[in-house]
């Protein structure tokens, strides 16, 4: 059983930066990829950035890429997500996830097995 731990979140103005963090109790072959998700109020929840674990291959919802960054420390079993020039728009609780190989899209929310309890990011303009 994989267990994730977020960490990071926090209030910031428009334009600014914060790195979220998320730490793996461990990862082993029978994980693929690591992705963040993100949901606001009475949305649903959205597909942010995902990396593949062994070969670092990244992905990132449109809305997001050239902002932020995922990256992963296999020694330290952590995934951080770097986020710059953020926008109120930004604003969510953001959650990590892990998939296990064959188990669909790192796009989707339904492939991953397992999640963080989520951290709050709030923008303000």
């Amino acid at each position: 059983q994989v267990q994730l731990v977020e960490s990071g979140g926090g209030l910031v103005q428009a334009g600014g930066s914060l790195r979220l963090s998320c730490a793996a109790s461990e990862l082993t072959f029978s994980i693929y990829a690591m992705g963040w998700f993100r949901q606001a109020p009475g949305k649903e929840r959205e597909f942010v950035a995902a990396i593949t674990w062994s070969s670092g291959i990244t992905h990132y919802a449109d809305s997001v890429k050239g902002r932020f960054t995922i990256s992963r420390d296999n020694a330290k079993n952590t995934v951080p997500l770097q986020m710059h020039s953020l926008k109120p728009e930004d604003t969510a609780v953001y959650y990590c996830a892990a998939v296990r190989p064959g188990y669909g899209s790192v796009r989707r929310s339904d492939s991953y097995s397992y999640w963080g309890q989520g951290t709050q990011v709030t923008v303000s303009s």
